[in-house]
């Protein structure tokens, strides 16, 4: 039992109050006190809780969650697809999948902006708020045919130079190998940053193939472009598929379009929705940006003061002051739509994309609400996989299963 944060900002908004410092005030208690409250060890059957609620006219029924995850379910369709999917974020591969036809039955998510996101949108799924490392997936094991997920890359010890599980331990990516040694499936897929290709001069990428191969996979990757997959966005993920080595299975990685898909196509009939806004400074300077301009296109004058430093090492890529085009891709989202180093303002009007722009960039539909503060959504949004991309990787990941199931038929 533990209060929702994420009701307590929506409820926030409602009453104009910005900050968490604003509502202690309002309490008379510190920031402190404000935060132990909503910490995940907080027990809210307290006096304080009471005045929160009374404070934001909300009942404690509404902030109280007491949701519990699903236990394994027996009574599965015994033709379904099955998945667990780790790292589920705001639920960009998951929706992917669900379109592919694959049932997901255990979704595992930090993040309680996310997992609000995920309840929202689908009551009916197993969404496991919860620290992975405090997750046993044993009674999973030999039931599942495939898990997915986004490990957040971070560098590797390498003390022992095994390559193996031992030099992993700690990070999050071990927490994804050990649901993969727990559970046993018949395919995972793991997918990531491009960067991953090069991190650490390749060394990271080669500890991560070795873990998997000494869990008994065969593993293979490639680097997937989304705006080849019906996404209005160039991004790029690393998708590595591993298949149980016992097991002929055949994976093939989904064939791109010919044409990557722009952004006119993309927002085409986009609802309208709220939205951050530039300083009028910045506005000032992105004002002079031509579509599909960057800071080289502003007079020197305007470079020099709004560049500063990087000006004089040559302003870096071309992701500052950043106008996109209509007729290309987006470049890929951040967490936020403002960043100075990653801007990607509006092709006519002087502004980052709103929030259901950025979710259409996505290729999430216009019906999937993100719950939050208007920062959540952007960056729940920013770290999402792709839908469509999504939905081209289960779909070729669907179709190895089922192709499997007949072969073992004949």
């Amino acid at each position: 039992m533990r209060i929702n944060r994420v009701r307590i900002v929506e409820a926030m908004q409602k009453h104009g109050i910005m900050t968490q410092t604003e509502l202690a005030q309002k309490m008379g208690i510190t920031k402190n006190q404000l935060s132990v409250m909503m910490s995940a060890n907080y027990c809210p059957l307290k006096s304080r809780v009471a005045e929160l609620c009374e404070l934001l006219e909300i009942s404690p029924v509404e902030i109280i969650d007491t949701t519990q995850a699903a236990p394994f379910k027996e009574d599965i369709d015994q033709n379904a697809v099955t998945c667990i999917e780790l790292f589920a974020g705001a639920g960009g591969l998951a929706l992917g999948l669900e379109k592919a036809g694959i049932t997901t039955l255990q979704f595992v998510e930090i993040n309680s902006s996310c997992c609000e996101t995920l309840k929202k949108n689908r009551p009916d799924w197993n969404v496991v708020c919860a620290d992975i490392h405090n997750i046993d997936f044993t009674p999973y094991h030999d039931k599942i045919d495939i898990v997915t997920g986004g490990f957040p890359c971070q560098a590797f010890s390498y003390a022992g130079k095994k390559l193996g599980m031992e030099d992993v331990r700690g990070t999050l990516f071990y927490e994804f190998a050990r649901c993969v040694k727990e559970v046993s499936p018949k395919i995972f897929m793991a997918e990531n940053v491009r960067g991953l290709v090069s991190h650490d001069h390749g060394r990271t990428l080669q500890t991560i193939l070795a873990v998997f191969e000494e869990l008994g996979y065969t593993v293979q990757y490639q680097v997937l472009n989304a705006a080849y997959f019906n996404v209005p966005q160039k991004r790029e993920r690393i998708v590595i598929v591993g298949i149980k080595n016992e097991l002929d299975i055949s994976f093939h990685y989904p064939v791109p379009n010919k044409n990557m898909m722009t952004l006119r196509e993309g927002l085409k009939g986009c609802p309208q929705s709220e939205g951050q806004a530039y300083s009028t400074k910045k506005k000032a300077v992105l004002d002079l940006v031509p579509p599909g301009g960057c800071w080289v296109d502003l007079p020197e004058n305007v470079q020099r003061e709004y560049m500063g430093k990087s000006f004089f090492s040559g302003g870096g890529k071309r992701g500052m002051a950043r106008r996109i085009s209509w007729n290309e891709p987006c470049l890929t989202l951040t967490c936020s739509p403002s960043q100075k180093q990653t801007e990607r303002c509006h092709p006519e009007e002087t502004r980052p994309f709103t929030v259901r722009e950025y979710a259409r960039i996505q290729s999430f539909p216009d019906d999937w609400e993100f719950c939050g503060g208007i920062g959540d959504k952007y960056k729940q949004i920013g770290n999402a996989v792709p839908v469509n991309l999504g939905l081209a990787i289960g779909t070729e990941l669907k179709n190895a299963i089922l192709r499997y199931r007949e072969s073992k038929k004949n």
